[in-house]
């Protein structure tokens, strides 16, 4: 907005703009052009602005886009209501953290012991192949909770949340095939960390 009553803005900013616009510029020269630009007054600049889309509301610096539409609006009760206190659950408050904390810890000694033993033992494999897939599974399933909100989206939770555990069991079934029928887990490691 500057631009329209500024002779010196408006001069650089039309210097700017008028090559970019659609229509052929007739002059050659910059000087001719920052002439033309000078004569340019008030609504006539403006509407050169909006013709090369650079005309912004207010003082906005950039327009505004949405990347993704807007959810389902879904209200329930009205704003007097009281927010719905969850029943108390000990699986799913600390003993739940607990537990993935202990399956973090115990992925430490795991991924080094069939190493530094020098062994392959199958249980230690299965121990260890098992216990990746159930990190893995509570890694994503905290992704799902936290990216799809259950009151938006409850059809899209479920089926993530069935998804995710199909997953699981595909996954914890073809490493009872790799670990009974191939090598298993850590000579696999072995073998590729020796090519």
């Amino acid at each position: 907005m500057a631009s329209l009553f500024r002779s010196s803005l408006r001069t650089s900013t039309a210097t700017a703009i008028v090559p970019r616009l659609s229509r052929p510029v007739t002059t050659t020269t910059t000087t001719s052009v920052a002439a033309a630009a000078v004569k340019c007054t008030g609504m006539k600049n403006l509407g050169i602005l909006r013709q090369a889309g650079m005309a912004k509301k207010g003082f906005h610096v950039s327009a505004s886009r949405r990347i993704l539409p807007a959810g389902p609006q879904i209200i329930q009760g009205t704003v007097n209501d009281a927010a719905e206190v969850p029943d108390p659950n000990a699986t799913h408050g600390s003993y739940h953290w607990s537990f993935e904390r202990l399956i973090s810890v115990a992925l430490i000694p795991l991924t080094v012991a069939p190493f530094a033993a020098g062994s392959v033992n199958p249980v230690t494999d299965a121990i260890l192949g098992a216990t990746i897939v159930i990190h893995s599974h509570i890694g994503f399933e905290s992704m799902v909770i936290d990216y799809i909100p259950h009151r938006r989206y409850p059809t899209l939770r479920k089926g993530a949340m069935w998804a995710l555990k199909g997953a699981t069991v595909l996954v914890l079934v073809g490493l009872y095939e790799f670990e009974t029928n191939d090598v298993g887990i850590t000579e696999a490691i072995k073998r590729v960390w020796r090519a």
